[in-house]
């Protein structure tokens, strides 16, 4: 019998770092801690419950069936509805809302720069665990709050939509509207600790998972001015406890953009006292430049700004000779990751006033066409940023910007200062209109190829390709769709899958890189056209979500070089045209075993997964008692050994490939499949010492 994978076993997270953040197998997701066990069922059931107040009411989640009345109505004091629902506040219990805390604190320290007092932000991360946050701001104030009878930074950290930030007294811009981000911190820490500077004294004040633990007290006096917070994630909370630096630095890295006037130093304790510093005087044209840096750009970046009624637009662009739209939309320095009213006025202005200069150039005659959207954003790479007195986001994690005046401003300041710089700078302005127009006959030619490709599907009475071995269940949520590296693996996955729930496609060789190709000439790739077709949702413009015949695409390739690469094109080709297979949660890598382990003098065989796994497994035991099989590719294992290993779910091992930052896995697709060498060389030295095992 195989032994299954260790389910204590890390997982290969970060197989490639910046599509790989919360890497998981299944078995990992069945076992998690019951942390508590409610949780994850509140979390589901509830997820978009309202909770406001600093209580809430919920009927008991299980009645008795014969009586129902007021002994079943549970009232939650304080912060315990945040501890019963974290995930309605922080996103998830996973690494992803772990690394939220922080967010939640640096933000309160970068509202103190916005309104003009801070100038320096530190983050510390400790070695057992605990982050510190220190700023030279005002410091939270500590006299007695007038409707509360507390201190004012005790009914901030204990009580829900408590802050500064609701009035005009507080902030005039703040990215922490709600008012619960502090409080939330402490509520989901085992322990907090606030240490605040301001007038003439050190103050200090400490809680346990969200209630007091000691009184306001002065410790000392100081000069100085801010707020210093250090927190402990609580384990009964948080899947996992351990903080990445690279998600932290990408965070910090990007608000030193957005803040020209801040400094932000992060110190990693953990790694023998790693320090990083970010100050970007150049602030949103700077991270053009830094996102920019593995593309050749076809003009030098353009910055604009402007203001009205209130509202501070700040606007950096910059087309390179690539084919990928990158457009970073902000608001408050809170990524608005699905887009906006600013993101709105922004694409509706530079997709007008390049309409405008491409007839004027006589680029475009009156008979043609307009250029749409997608042609005049291919290769653009923008940042745009907005400063809003009284934003409207959707919910706490602020996904989406609503006020419906920015779109107007946003509009009206590009479409003017645009405008001004073309007319000016008209050599720039052709290089620009010169690659949109020609984004758009690409357009045109890629349209013809899909409807050709259907024609074809008509004719030939069938829409699968015929490589393609179907599962026979049809409901896609119970569907699986193996993308398996070479015939040999793929004839291995098709006898042994489970024919019911598991389809597989065999792929010959390495597929088109999409990073150097036009739609239209990826829509000519054989191994790519049987892909969209088997997943049955389109591509880019066409790509339909709900007509997936699969929510489980799992890349099986070998564990080599030649596997990895091909991973990397795929995860790539993904990003760029079904972007939301992934941001759905419908895309996987498996991870096949390394090596196969059989006794010489027992039926013992099992399977291990990694050199660190292998020698444990012969921590007590005689290498000579056993023969050792190392798998250089899938296509070495039987049908029974690939299901055992890689394809039974009860064994199986699974990444979920996810993408928290597309700013940041824009860049690293360009650098790693693109044609600049320096910078991929400059990763492959920097992340060079996380090999374990290199297999060429």
């Amino acid at each position: 019998m195989a032994k299954s994978p260790d389910k204590n076993k890390k997982p290969a997270e970060n197989l490639l770092d910046f599509s790989l953040p919360d890497a998981e197998t299944e078995e990992a997701a069945e076992a998690q801690p019951a942390a508590p066990a409610e949780l994850a069922d509140d979390m589901v059931n509830e997820a978009h419950a309202d909770f406001e107040g600093d209580a809430m009411q919920q009927a008991d989640t299980q009645p008795d069936a014969d009586s129902y009345d007021a002994e079943k109505i549970q009232i939650l004091e304080g912060l315990e509805a945040v501890r019963r629902r974290p995930g309605m506040y922080i996103g998830s219990t996973s690494s992803r809302g772990l690394h939220h805390l922080v967010y939640e604190i640096v933000d309160n320290s970068i509202d103190e720069t916005l309104a003009g007092f801070c100038d320096t932000i530190t983050v510390q991360i400790h070695t057992d665990g605990s982050v510190t946050v220190i700023d030279n701001g005002r410091g939270i104030p500590v006299d007695i709050h007038p409707k509360t009878g507390k201190p004012a930074v005790e009914a901030t950290l204990t009580m829900l939509h408590a802050g500064g930030k609701f009035g005009a007294g507080g902030y005039k811009v703040s990215g922490g509207l709600h008012g619960v981000g502090l409080s939330v911190v402490n509520a989901l820490s085992e322990w907090l600790r606030v240490e605040i500077r301001r007038d003439g004294h050190i103050y200090t004040q400490e809680y346990r998972r969200g209630k007091v633990a000691s009184e306001l007290t002065i410790i000392g006096d100081t000069d100085e001015t801010g707020t210093t917070v250090t927190f402990m994630p609580d384990a009964l909370i948080f899947e996992t406890l351990e903080f990445s630096d690279e998600v932290l630095a990408n965070r910090l890295r990007e608000l030193s953009f957005l803040n020209r006037n801040v400094t932000i130093i992060m110190e990693d304790e953990r790694e023998g006292g790693k320090r990083s510093v970010w100050h970007h005087e150049g602030g949103i044209t700077d991270f053009i430049a830094y996102l920019n840096r593995t593309k050749e750009p076809i003009h030098p970046v353009l910055y604009f700004q402007g203001e009205q009624e209130q509202v501070q637009v700040e606007i950096a662009l910059q087309y390179n000779d690539g084919y990928a739209e990158n457009i970073a939309s902000y608001a408050n320095n809170i990524r608005t990751i699905e887009g906006g009213t600013h993101e709105m006025g922004f694409k509706t202005a530079l997709t007008r006033v390049i309409n405008d200069f491409a007839k004027k150039l006589n680029f475009l005659k009156d008979k043609d066409a307009k250029l749409s959207g997608d042609d005049v954003r291919e290769g653009l790479t923008a940042v745009i940023s907005v400063k809003v007195r009284e934003p409207q986001f959707e919910g706490q994690t602020k996904t989406k910007l609503g006020n419906s005046e920015v779109k107007s401003i946003t509009d009206k300041i590009l479409a003017e200062a645009l405008t001004n710089y073309l007319e000016e700078n008209p050599q720039k302005a052709k290089l620009i209109i010169d690659k949109t127009v020609r984004a758009a006959r690409a357009r045109e030619a890629a349209r013809r190829a899909r409807e050709l490709t259907r024609k074809q599907n008509v004719l030939e009475k069938t829409s699968l390709p015929g490589k393609l071995a179907d599962c026979s269940v049809k409901d896609p949520a119970f569907s699986e769709l193996f993308l398996v590296e070479g015939d040999s693996a793929g004839g291995s996955a098709k006898q042994g899958r489970d024919r019911r729930t598991q389809a597989v496609l065999p792929l010959r060789g390495k597929i088109l890189n999409v990073e150097k190709a036009r739609l239209d000439r990826i829509l000519s790739s054989e191994e790519i056209k049987n892909m969209i077709t088997a997943m049955g949702t389109g591509i880019s413009d066409d790509f339909d979500i709900a007509k997936a015949r699969y929510h489980k695409v799992i890349i099986m390739t070998d564990a080599d070089v030649d596997g990895a690469h091909i991973m990397t094109l795929l995860l790539t080709f993904f990003f760029r045209y079904m972007p939301q297979l992934i941001t759905e949660g419908y895309v996987y890598v498996a991870q096949p075993p390394l090596f196969g382990v059989k006794s010489k003098r027992s039926k013992e065989h099992v399977y291990i997964y990694d050199e660190v796994l292998l020698d444990k497994f012969f921590a007590d035991k005689k290498r000579e008692n056993y023969s050792i099989q190392r798998y250089k590719g899938l296509g070495e294992m039987n049908e029974d050994e690939l299901w055992e290993t890689t394809m039974n779910p009860a064994n199986r091992t699974l990444i979920q490939v996810t993408i928290d930052d597309a700013v940041y896995a824009d860049e690293t697709f360009s650098m790693l499949m693109g044609d600049q060498v320096g910078p991929r060389r400059e990763f492959i030295e920097q992340n060079a010492k996380n090999v374990d095992d290199l297999d060429i």
